[in-house]
């Protein structure tokens, strides 16, 4: 069986996804990086456009952030 670039596009997005709700209902900061780097090549993808579609490769920087508050707030507690 060959993997196409849309399965293996729409299997990270759907991985992104699932560590996003975890990462939300755990507060786990490594969650959400792992998040934000499944969800990292399919926004390479995007940010190539050449239209408004090139601001959904700004989607990574959300799980990133989210990452980066907890573990700040983890680190000072």
């Amino acid at each position: 069986m060959v993997l196409d670039a849309s399965l293996i596009f729409w299997i990270l997005v759907s991985a992104a996804g699932i560590l996003f709700a975890i990462g939300m209902i755990k507060k786990s900061w490594k969650a959400f990086l792992w998040c934000g780097l499944t969800i990292f090549l399919p926004a390479i993808y995007f940010f190539g456009a050449e239209n408004w579609f090139m601001l959904l490769g700004l989607v990574p920087l959300i799980p990133f952030g989210f990452a980066f508050i907890i573990a700040k707030n983890r680190i000072t507690d």
